[in-house]
């Protein structure tokens, strides 16, 4: 690694003194020095995004990351944009998530853990928030909150299914007044989405103010900003709002800013971080997470419709093992070449090349080689692309770091360039929400139709009726599958699918569907990640991957 002052005032011209270091390695970059880069043009935005995941692996991060090293590899100046790592999957499903192979972001265990403390801050400002409403209740309650209908739940970012659903401020009157509670994890708190949102330090304090916390008995909403809890929260959040700056193996620059699962949340990098960047490199590679029926989606429809980015070229990355796994192949066959199971499992990359062109954007696809992955199989996935338009270009970075993107990159580039992409959402602001998540039902995971009990379309209408109708709609979802079952693999259509509840973000200004069976605290796995997890003798972490 290179000292982090290095790699800034080389790779992107910011001086020492706009840098605020955490060590050699990770320097947040000044939020005033962000607010004078306003007046410059802006680069090229590219986004990258995958087919559905499955357990055979598809490497979106590490491409993101080989993508950014071949641009500056091939002479270009790009910097990448990522989410921070949770501890959550760090610790139970997956481990790290720095990318792989020579196509990582360093220090590695600095970012999947502790990193500049920007997850510690945005969970102490949720509890925070917690706290203080509690804390009202119990000195009298002067805005009549109902205890029934408080939705505010306190946050964690840790896997811990115990505290999913639980009974507070128990043991006696001191202690206040005991009521259901429960906890998210803190990538799925609204905090942390008003924190990837936010333009600015104003405009996160208005939207903290804006957070609903509950209702009174007669269902008049009650906002952070009358528990007078919004200052006080942007105060823990005032130096986690600078953007994160470390660095690629090959010594390229990278912001890691911010972190919502696209599962249950949005799933992108923080708009501060994307903003700078754009700023200060030609290209910008930034990921959206899990598929591009949820990630992608979500960039487009929330993120850059909120923030006014429209993206140059998408990247959709593939292997022909998931493809295989997708055409019905079980994961310990993977490594036998079956042409046939390619091209039925081509039905997932397809659908979600058609997904990404109907927002008019062009798309590229990332073929993140595996060494088992035999010369008839990739033919055919370049074949099958080809049909649409779409050009599908072999990637070695994992193995060769940027040279083995290098045809990649000059393959974005050329579609990047071309000024082709004209961004077109995929519903308007008026459109009523039942009909937003009919919309992205049906156009992107081919649905029949959606369906929700009474309770749930009361919901729908109170909101459109309260006003809140012009928000974009947030989907939470199985990341496994185009509809709500994890176990249908391909391309399945004629679903429907169920809106199980709604949940107003009204600092993060938009709503919550939450579709299926789906968890905003998760539950550690049958043999976490963390039992691998260990610190060597002369103190390096082992197992963190």
């Amino acid at each position: 690694m290179r000292p982090i002052v290095d790699v800034a005032r080389e790779k992107l011209g910011i001086g020492a003194a706009q840098l605020s270091p955490y060590g050699h390695y990770k320097a947040k970059v000044s939020l005033d020095y962000v607010k004078s880069l306003a007046s410059r043009p802006d680069g090229k935005l590219i986004l990258v995004s995958a087919i559905t995941p499955t357990p055979a692996g598809e490497g979106k991060t590490t491409t993101t990351v080989g993508l950014g090293d071949a641009l500056n590899h091939i002479g270009k100046k790009a910097a990448i944009c990522l989410r921070e790592p949770s501890m959550g999957p760090c610790f139970g499903m997956k481990g790290g998530a720095a990318g792989g192979g020579y196509a990582q972001v360093v220090p590695m265990e600095d970012i999947n853990l502790h990193f500049t403390g920007d997850f510690h801050a945005i969970g102490a400002a949720n509890n925070l928030l917690a706290a203080l409403i509690d804390n009202h209740i119990y000195w009298g309650n002067a805005l009549g909150l109902d205890q029934r209908r408080i939705t505010w739940r306190r946050a964690l970012d840790m896997n811990d299914r115990a505290l999913r659903q639980i009974v507070n401020s128990l043991g006696g009157v001191a202690n206040g007044f005991p009521r259901e509670d429960g906890f998210d994890i803190v990538v799925a708190s609204e905090v942390m989405a008003i924190f990837c949102l936010a333009e600015n330090l104003d405009d996160l304090q208005r939207r903290l103010g804006n957070i609903i916390v509950g209702q009174t008995r007669d269902r008049k909403p009650v906002r952070a900003g009358e528990l007078q809890a919004a200052g006080a929260m942007t105060a823990l959040l005032k130096d986690a709002l600078a953007p994160n700056l470390v660095q690629t193996l090959e010594g390229n620059p990278a912001f890691i800013h911010g972190g919502p699962f696209a599962n249950i949340a949005h799933g992108c990098n923080s708009v501060i971080a994307t903003k700078t960047a754009l700023k200060l490199a030609d290209y910008v590679v930034t990921e959206a997470g899990f598929g591009a029926d949820l990630g992608a989606e979500k960039f487009l429809d929330i993120k850059c419709r909120k923030a006014g980015l429209r993206p140059a070229c998408v990247v959709l990355v593939a292997t022909v093992r998931a493809l295989k796994m997708h055409g019905g192949v079980a994961k310990d066959a993977l490594k036998t070449e079956n042409v046939e199971a390619v091209r039925r499992g081509f039905s997932n990359l397809e659908r979600h090349i058609e997904n990404v062109q109907s927002f008019g954007l062009p798309v590229v696809v990332s073929i993140n080689r595996f060494s088992a992955d035999t010369d008839a199989e990739v033919a055919l996935v370049k074949e099958l692309c080809a049909r649409h338009g779409v050009q599908a270009v072999l990637a070695d970075h994992w193995a060769r770091g940027g040279e083995g993107a290098a045809d990649l990159a000059r393959a974005v580039v050329e579609t990047a360039d071309s000024g082709k992409a004209d961004l077109k959402l995929l519903y308007p602001d008026e459109m009523p929400l039942w009909d937003k998540v009919r919309t992205i039902a049906q156009k992107l995971y081919r649905a029949s139709d959606i369906t929700a009990d009474k309770s749930v379309r009361d919901r729908f209408a109170e909101l459109q009726e309260k006003g809140f109708g012009h928000f974009p709609v947030c989907i939470a979802k199985t990341q496994y599958s185009f509809s709500t079952d994890a176990n249908q693999k391909g391309a399945p259509s004629g679903h429907v699918i169920p809106v199980r509840e709604l949940r107003l973000s009204a600092g993060a200004e938009f709503v919550v569907a939450i579709c299926g069976e789906i968890l905003t605290m998760p539950g550690l796995p049958r043999v976490p990640a963390a039992n691998h997890i260990e610190v060597t003798r002369d103190g390096k972490i082992a197992g963190l991957f």
